[in-house]
């Protein structure tokens, strides 16, 4: 069959989805990557053909433009944005209702802009694709799925938030919207669907099936939602990985990482300088994965800190005791997958702390396999510092994060899921 995966301008959420990609492509089908023109060469480095869509968005200029320590708040007028350690559930705990049009006029336009959804549905009617599988953020997926007439799924790169939004407005089976207030999204999507023939409905809010990469323990809100799981496999792109990687650290060895998203997007992330303090006097090996940019406020590296613009994780976590991250699903989950005891400190652009960090960190906490430090804006150098000791320090931590792993092993993988698709796209095609 024919596939057609669709992401955002996001390199992270790119390599969320390139593993099933593969394992699609490994199964005999066709697969093609859709994205942003600025996108072409980090696709073409997933080894999966790409195809350019729409116009170069720039999309972290604009995302850098954003004042993210108060942005939500003012278009929401919630204020549990800067709780210490939030759980997930805060985040439907007052009328979502805000949240929920704040990404539909805001956000969602920036991604799928109006020329990106027309280049696609051109593509599409040209390929036929007879799947389509859309990020979360990709609407333009589902719109080109339904002009089409290709079977199509939502592929999360986190927890399930927008279903999470958008089911407090929804009938017990999830198909009628109940607020007084009109739903944003179909505001948005059905002049955009109607361009084509088509109509709004749930189906394409929330995809004909979603594909869901993080463990079956990550809070998943109450939803009609037709959820797959399956194993996400850490995916970095082209990479070297260097000879001292390998050998056995002769202390403890600590990552400490914040992800590539927000240093190219300006989100707020935990200050380097904290990081760096926290481990600066401890009996610890700390690998850093820092760039310039956020060393410029660092006044000085530790003697037990070694500093490297990147590294693949799924190389360095083998021989990790711990590792102290933002909260990223890329992150979170290859730590997961080498069971290292997790440190997390979300950080916040948007709303991507409800996106994956903060239901994570609950669930990584309440298992027993990870500590909810806090958010970015609380961080303390000593608040770290004391929580890293603890963890190295009690091996409940490293036993309960072992679990975990064995646990994960237990989900299908990419490969083990294509069978799956093959009967879903059977059952949901409408080719005419």
């Amino acid at each position: 069959m024919r596939v057609l995966v669709v992401t955002c301008a996001n390199k992270s959420v790119l390599y969320m989805t390139t593993p099933l990609a593969w394992a699609l492509r490994g199964a005999g089908h066709e697969v093609y990557i859709a994205s942003q023109p600025e996108m072409a060469e980090d696709i073409a480095n997933t080894g999966i053909i790409g195809v350019s869509v729409g116009e170069t968005i720039h999309l972290n200029e604009q995302l850098a433009e954003v004042d993210w320590a108060t942005e939500p708040e003012k278009a929401t007028g919630k204020t549990y944005w800067h709780k210490e350690t939030p759980l997930q559930s805060d985040y439907a705990r007052d009328d979502p209702y805000g949240e929920l049009a704040m990404l539909v006029s805001e956000f969602f336009p920036i991604v799928c802009p109006d020329s990106m959804l027309d280049d696609l549905v051109s593509f599409a009617r040209d390929w036929k694709p007879d799947l389509v599988l859309w990020e979360e953020l990709s609407y333009t997926g589902a719109v080109a799925a339904r002009v089409t007439g290709a079977a199509h799924a939502r592929v999360l790169f986190g927890n399930d938030a927008f279903a999470q939004l958008r089911s407090a407005h929804l009938d017990p089976m999830g198909q009628k919207w109940t607020d007084s207030r009109p739903d944003p999204l179909r505001e948005w999507l059905q002049p955009r669907l109607e361009r084509y023939g088509c109509e709004f409905d749930e189906e394409i809010a929330m995809g004909q099936w979603t594909i869901d990469p993080l463990p079956p323990w990550i809070w998943r809100p109450s939803t009609s939602v037709h959820y797959i799981p399956v194993r996400h496999v850490t995916f970095n792109g082209p990479a070297t990985a260097p000879r001292w990687v390998f050998e056995k650290p002769a202390r403890p060895r600590v990552c400490v990482t914040l992800g590539v998203t927000h240093r190219e997007s300006h989100g707020i992330e935990a200050s380097a300088e904290d990081l760096l303090q926290a481990v600066g006097d401890l009996d610890i090996e700390v690998v850093a994965t820092l760039d310039a940019s956020q060393l410029k406020s660092v006044s000085g590296v530790p003697d037990n800190v070694r500093v490297v613009d990147f590294i693949p994780l799924n190389t360095l976590l083998p021989t990790c005791s711990a590792i102290v991250h933002h909260g990223g699903s890329g992150a979170f989950a290859a730590a997961l997958e080498h069971g290292v005891p997790q440190l997390i400190v979300p950080g916040t652009y948007w709303c991507d702390s409800w996106f994956g960090p903060v239901a994570a960190a609950n669930g990584l906490q309440d298992r027993g396999a990870g500590v909810f430090v806090s958010n970015s804006s609380q961080l303390t150098a000593e608040g770290l510092r004391d929580q890293l000791v603890r963890i190295l320090a009690d091996p409940s931590f490293s036993e309960n994060a072992a679990r975990l792993r064995t646990e994960l092993m237990g989900v299908p993988t990419p490969n083990e899921v294509v069978p799956a698709l093959e009967r879903l796209t059977a059952a949901h095609r409408n080719r005419s």
